[in-house]
């Protein structure tokens, strides 16, 4: 063999290692485990845990195969150090060490592997999943779960729920993900248990249609499977831990927008505080509101362009202001009455409370206290780039206002006049009763 052979060979040998990753980097294996432990392992699972340099895992589950490690393995509790994680695996692959990370069921569902391979990278990590926790909790129930949606609020203590409650509360996914869906499988937590979650569901108005099942210390000796359980009884009940919830309810059908003005609770006798639908509808249009949009509606009057727009925005979330009590009693009624979970509403005369709101896609104006020239500015200050401003008026003077103010501050505007007349029987035939003429004003901001 020539030395040009050899060396050939030899390189040959060297790409086949490095696209085996034996040289450089040693491959971490993402392994997941049930709480049966070593039974439920397969054999080639077993051989490489037991021969693994440094092992990973939470205490509970790293019990469950302490007594078949090596002796020389290094042992790492990630309980409250998971930040940790990344560097005890770099510090192995370094030492030319073995890594295995053990992770509850499959990783890769609402497991570390994302978290992980999103530090160090995909490439350098062999991920070998176990049956999914959630399969084995619907083996338990008996019922098919290709259509459900998989949420969790296996995180920190969240609180209890409450009425309006924002986005940064702990449960606001999870329940926006069950207004959604009418199937949602989750992970619980200590404090975010199911009972938790039962409380929640009942206070967003779901008690009579939402059915909970609860899978408790599955593949343990004591496991526990409990089905079909009514919000009321699952609220007071304490769970075996660790456990994973079903929740399934019947969902009622109403449109997302266009609802009749007598479908919304308001002041009476009428005095004009509803945006009436037809220039609802065209105000929801104007303002183009994405899935995922963050809204502010102020003066909210009986909300229905507010809840209108959370409504066509699920994964977003909108802010309201009303300043009149009485009014803001029956937007919260209406908000209840529909089942709008992402609707924050709170009393007072903008721009109060303003300043704690975040930055929004989009912005109604039904009322302006009499700020209306300093709210636009406001406004135009916070609105996000591409984002719009819509405004309704009734008034000439108030028109004039805004037209001035977002020609002081550079906006671009339009000003559509909407003018809507309704059919009325009269003497067994029909007549068209006018409405009041509505202008309705869009600024956009331009995007930067």
């Amino acid at each position: 063999m020539t030395t040009e052979s050899a060396v050939g060979i030899e390189a040959c040998l060297d790409a086949e290692k490095i696209m085996n990753h034996e040289t450089d980097i040693h491959p971490t294996t993402l392994l997941g485990i049930l709480d049966d432990g070593w039974t439920g392992l397969s054999d080639p699972a077993r051989q490489r845990l037991a021969a693994a340099g440094v092992v990973i895992g939470a205490g509970r589950t790293l019990d469950l195969v302490r007594p078949y490690l090596a002796p020389e393995a290094e042992v790492h509790d990630m309980d409250g150090r998971l930040g940790q994680v990344p560097g005890w695996i770099a510090a192995a692959r370094e030492a030319g060490r073995s890594v295995i990370v053990l992770a509850t069921g499959d990783p890769l569902c609402h497991g570390i592997a994302s978290w992980l391979t999103g530090k160090l990278g995909p490439e350098s990590f062999e991920i070998i999943p176990a049956v999914s926790t959630l399969q084995l909790a619907f083996a338990r129930f008996k019922t098919a779960w290709q259509d459900i949606k998989i949420a969790t609020c296996h995180t920190a203590d969240a609180g209890e729920w409450f009425v309006g409650a924002p986005p940064s509360h702990g449960l606001y996914k999870l329940m926006r993900s069950i207004a959604r869906h009418p199937r949602v499988a989750l992970f619980t937590g200590p404090e975010n248990t199911p009972a938790r979650l039962a409380r929640a569901l009942i206070l967003a108005g779901y008690e009579q249609e939402a059915r909970l099942s609860v899978a408790c210390r599955l593949l343990l000796p004591d496991e526990a499977i409990y089905r079909d359980l009514l919000l009321a009884e699952t609220a007071g009940m304490a769970f075996p831990q660790p456990n994973v919830v079903l929740v399934e309810r019947t969902p009622q059908a109403s449109p997302a927008f266009g609802l009749e003005d007598a479908e919304y609770i308001q002041r009476s006798p009428e005095k004009g505080l509803i945006t009436k639908q037809e220039a609802r509808a065209l105000s929801l249009a104007k303002l183009r509101l994405k899935p995922d949009a963050l809204v502010w509606d102020i003066g909210a009057g009986s909300g229905s362009v507010g809840l209108e727009a959370a409504r066509l925005a699920p994964e977003g979330h909108v802010w309201a202001i009303e300043k009149n009590a009485g009014d803001a009693e029956n937007a919260r009624a209406n908000a209840a009455r529909f089942r709008v979970g992402n609707y924050t509403l709170v009393e007072g005369k903008a721009p109060q409370h303003l300043d704690t709101w975040p930055d929004p896609d989009a912005v109604f104006i039904g009322g302006s206290g009499g700020e209306l020239a300093a709210l636009i500015q406001l406004i135009l200050g916070r609105l996000k780039p591409g984002g719009r401003l819509v405004m309704n008026f009734v008034t000439l003077e108030n028109l004039a206002t805004a037209t001035d103010a977002l020609q002081d501050n550079g906006a671009a505007w339009e000003v559509v006049q909407l003018q809507a007349s309704r059919s009325q029987p009269i003497l067994g035939m029909h007549r068209l009763a006018a409405q009041n003429p509505v202008w309705i004003v869009t600024a956009s901001k331009e995007n930067t």
